[in-house]
Formats: C-alpha cells, structure tokens, sequence
C-alpha cells in the first residue's frame, strides 16, 4: 500500500508511536472534518496523530459503545449525508457527533446498523453513486437507500465479509486524485 501510494505522490504520514492505534474502520472523513471512533482498535493517541497530519480538518472522538468501529454503524452517503444505523449505540454516537461539530448532516437512518456500511463515489461520469448491501441481506434498508433519487445505487454482497465483522468499507481505499494526462 505504501508503495502505491508513494507511485501517486501523495504525502505519507507514518505513525512511529507504539502507543497508538488507529484503525480505518473508526474514520470517518465527512468531507468537511473527521470523526475519530474510539473503539477497541483506535485509541486517544491515534486521533492525536490523525489531528496532527490534517490540521486543515477538526478531529473530534466518538466512544463506541457496541460494534467493532464507528463504521460498523456508519458511513457517509454523500457531501453532507451521514448514513446512519437505528440501534441505540449507533443513535447516541450520532447525537455525540452533532454536539461535537460546527457542520449540520442530514441523516439517512438504516434499519440494520451493518447496512449504514456503504461507500459513496462522485464519478465524473456517474455522478452520485453508493455502493450498499444488497436487498437479500438487509432488505428493509435496501427500500431506504432506494429513496435516494439522485444516486446510482449499486448494490454489493457483503455476505462473506461479514462473517469476519467486515464491511464494505473494509475493502477500499477511495484516492481522490486526478489521472495523469
């Protein structure tokens, strides 16, 4: 990975404090700051050196309070639309994140705290589009994403990943950086 991102010449920002922990799982990049879940993976340290590297961007921290992270219950659909899952850890985290912040949301809420998992992609030629679970595994938030009129939803099986407590999510790494002409 490094390696790929080095060929992209982008800036490299390497942890070398063996007390932090920080896991992508528990980052939450709205566009206009991050939300940094503490969980048991991703420690106090870790948001320190997070702030640290985008000082452009407020960091602020959520307790996870139930899942493996922030984003096993949440993720963004769009500029300013937080996908968010209807159980009470993933409620209060959301009611944490807007006290914490200057920016208002608006919030798309799952039934299935898993399916809030979705990863959202501008593409010059799409437009808005979401990946999300598919209508066999959740299929009452399926009819939820499908009010989203102005997004190309494509939906993606994330029945193995599941299995490992993984997420669409876990399988990306979204670089938004032009192609070389």
């Amino acid at each position: 990975m490094k390696k790929v991102l080095s060929d992209l010449n982008l800036n490299i920002v390497e942890m070398t404090d063996e007390s932090a922990t920080l896991d992508g799982g528990d980052v939450l990049f709205t566009g206009q700051e991050f939300f940094v879940g503490l969980s048991k993976r991703t420690n106090q340290r870790g948001a320190e050196i997070l702030a640290d590297a985008f000082k452009d961007y407020a960091v602020s921290t959520v307790p996870v309070l139930d899942g493996l992270h922030l984003k096993s219950f949440c993720s963004m659909a769009g500029p300013g639309l937080i996908v968010i899952g209807s159980s009470e850890p993933a409620q209060k985290a959301l009611k944490i994140m807007q006290q914490m912040s200057d920016h208002r949301y608006d919030k798309l809420t799952v039934p299935d705290d898993v399916a809030a998992n979705c990863i959202y992609m501008n593409l010059p030629s799409k437009g808005h589009v979401l990946l999300h679970c598919t209508p066999e595994e959740y299929p009452e938030s399926a009819k939820v994403f499908e009010k989203l009129k102005d997004h190309m939803l494509i939906p993606v099986s994330n029945i193995e990943k599941v299995k490992v407590d993984g997420a669409l999510t876990c399988c990306s790494v979204l670089i938004n950086k032009k192609a070389d002409a």
